[in-house]
């Protein structure tokens, strides 16, 4: 249980969210900043209770002393659960927007409401009126003029983007977090995750991940089963892997449309699936003319579409384009190696020889990591500079350029192996040196080094707290803790997690019918993705914000997309496959016609059942439904009582003049 902070006023309060400013900030600036925090909503304030974080133990010169704790009363994290429009369960089962005014009919609302809203909640909602504080009659940050300011401008974004602001975290509830990693990763078992624990600690994007790669990985062992007989006894019969292509393609669709259905099941359970979107307010990197929002009735920077359009087409689109045209010479030098080392095994085949032969490949594979990664930079500085007003704008032009250059960088090999040199044996062994390196290489990036790292900086924090006092179980004071949470790596999202989840998906889908321990090793890759990255969240990471997502977002397109990419690859590996061509041997072209005539079938077989399969089920697509006439009828007698006090006929006003004219609307 965290301990209690003191407000200013001498309220005791509940610390849940950080507030870290450079340390070179001016007490100007600062004074201003916690007056805006503390002020009544009236005053355009965000009215929470903030406190200075206390010296640790041995101070050193080099801390930074502007670390400050903020946190609400009941009353006021109720009203901005109102203001948020947060689900929560009603008396009678179904999740309804929370209102202070029927507060008492949700169910576990007790007392004064303390313990009703979560902390993952709670501080969401904190962030939320940090977010929402907007700039009055200022037209800089006080003590930096160099901070322009204007009425509606969003002061943490400002000081975010000048630098004035280093960081905004939650802070861990460590009893809370004990029992969910004990629960998570700490006992391995063959059960599902605790996605409601996962969901009720960081809210529902992040259990949506969880919840998507647990039903990813069980969705990949029908075809695991299938795939190791396969391997086992057909492995250089492969037109038998005709059948297996075609279970593939059911495989693809029949996963992603019954995951929007389990979608939708966990959003509705967590009352995200009819909460409003929240109007998106422009970036904190955002900059232009200050000019007039007619939407929002505001001030606020204005860039012409124009000259954005004009940056992606003649600049970003052309870096796309090159960084492509390199990856693909790249992928011909590779090819030149794998030729040199098969001509010198030809000649002189010997173990070491036979070794050689896999060097090629593992060298390409590592040196694709590494252009995906230096690839990862550019896009995001593009994306940056083309100076997107909304986040969900920023976020889909960048996952477009790295999803195309991932997906030429990674597979563009393996289609020139299987279409155009059409060697099957070195696309399996591309296919499978592929896979394993990059599995290898993503467990050493993501998991083993921010682990060692983190490791390196709790020591140096609990030797620095024994100099001073013993510690019992190694459990650091208030103040040295949040200084540890702070200096923790910053969780970027679930980007990088959906992207590698995303390949994954392309090397099964696409030429696992070439290759069917595909299947088995993604399994394996996912099981250990499950507890490293719920280590990692519980030991490496900062605790994140909530985030109150409804769905995987984009990337259920770009998973969608990649499906329609199998279809029509594998119907092409099934086209060139020995047995097909020997029924059409005297003629190219009518393979090449019922080839596409099936692909076209398959297509449409795979539109008429995504339509067919519902991606909301019955039960709750009934409860929504109730659940909005219920919300008209309450409207329409809202109003009809209203018009009802309006209308209300003159004689039967009692009184003076003023009053009857007090009944008149």
């Amino acid at each position: 249980m965290l301990q209690a902070s003191v407000d200013s006023s001498g309220t005791r309060f509940r610390p849940l969210v950080v507030v870290e400013l450079a340390s070179d900030a001016e007490e100007e600036t600062i004074a201003w900043l916690l007056r805006r925090i503390r002020d009544p909503q009236q005053r355009g304030g965000a009215e929470l209770l903030v406190e200075q974080l206390g010296p640790g133990v041995g101070v050193e010169e080099k801390e930074n002393p502007n670390i400050f704790l903020v946190g609400a009363t009941v009353q006021r994290l109720l009203s901005g659960a109102e203001d948020v429009g947060l689900f929560k369960e009603y008396n009678d089962g179904s999740m309804r927007a929370f209102t202070c005014g029927n507060k008492h009919n949700f169910t576990d609302f007790t007392g004064d409401g303390d313990g009703f809203l979560s902390m993952a909640e709670g501080q969401f909602i904190i962030k939320h009126e940090l977010d929402t504080l907007r700039a009055q009659d200022e037209t800089h940050v006080p003590g930096h003029s160099q901070a322009k300011l204007y009425p509606g401008k969003s002061i943490i974004r400002r000081l975010q983007s000048k630098g004035i602001l280093i960081q905004i975290f939650p802070l861990q509830e460590l009893e809370e977090l004990k029992r969910l990693s004990f629960f998570w990763y700490k006992k391995v078992k063959l059960a599902p995750q605790p996605l409601d624990n996962v969901r009720h600690y960081y809210g529902e994007g992040l259990a949506l991940y969880f919840g998507f790669l647990e039903y990813f990985t069980f969705a990949l062992l029908p075809m695991a089963f299938i795939g190791v007989p396969y391997y086992l006894f057909d492995w250089e019969d492969y037109d038998k892997y005709v059948i297996f292509a075609v279970f593939n393609l059911i495989w693809c669709t029949v996963f992603l449309e019954l995951w929007k259905r389990r979608s939708a099941s966990l959003a509705y359970r967590w009352g995200t699936l009819s909460r409003k979107k929240a109007f998106e307010e422009p970036r904190p990197g955002f900059h232009g003319v200050l000019g007039f929002n007619p939407v929002t009735g505001r001030e606020e920077p204005l860039y012409p579409n124009s000259k954005r359009q004009v940056r992606i087409y003649l600049v970003s689109l052309p870096f796309v384009l090159l960084c492509l045209y390199l990856s693909l010479h790249v992928m011909m030098i590779y090819f030149v190696m794998e030729g040199w080392a098969h001509s010198l095994h030809n000649d002189n085949p010997t173990f070491w020889t036979g070794i050689l032969l896999f060097i090629p490949s593992i060298i390409y594979a590592v040196v694709i990591e590494i252009m995906n990664l230096i690839y990862r930079y550019g896009a995001e500085f593009l994306t940056d500079w083309e100076n997107h007003r909304l986040e969900s704008s920023y976020q889909n032009h960048l996952v477009l350029k790295v999803l195309v250059f991932n997906f030429v960088n990674c597979f563009a090999s393996l289609f020139y192996v299987a279409f155009v040199m059409q060697d099957m044996v070195l696309l399996r062994q591309s296919l499978a040196t592929l896979l394993i390196t990059s599995q290898i290489l993503n467990q050493l990036m993501e998991a083993f080094m921010p682990y060692w790292l983190q490791r390196r900086r709790n020591k140096k924090m609990i030797r620095k707290v024994q100099k001073t006092r013993s510690l019992q179980d190694q459990e650091l004071p208030l103040a040295e803790q949040v200084r540890l949470e702070a200096s923790m790596s910053t969780y970027l999202g679930t980007f990088d997690d959906y992207l590698e989840l995303f390949l994954l998906f392309g090397y099964v889908s696409l030429f696992s019918c070439v290759y069917p321990l595909a299947a088995v090793l993604v399994v394996l890759n996912n099981v250990t993705e499950i507890y490293s990255d719920a280590f990692k969240m519980c030991r490496v990471f900062k605790r994140p914000f909530s985030d109150p997502a409804t769905n995987i977002g984009v990337w259920q397109l770009a998973f969608e997309a990649m499906s329609v990419i199998a279809v029509v690859t594998n119907c092409a590996l099934i086209g060139i496959s020995p047995q097909v061509k020997a029924y059409f041997s005297e003629s190219e072209t009518q393979l090449i016609l019922w080839t596409a005539a099936i692909e076209h079938g398959l297509l449409a077989f795979k539109f008429i059942l995504a339509f067919l399969i519902p991606d909301v089920p019955k039960h709750i697509h009934i409860k929504l439904s109730r659940l909005e006439f219920e919300s008209l009828e309450a409207l329409k007698k809202k109003r009809n009582h209203h018009e009802g006090k309006c209308l209300k006929p003159r004689s039967s006003v009692r009184g003076s003049s003023e009053e009857r004219r007090a009944y008149r609307c």
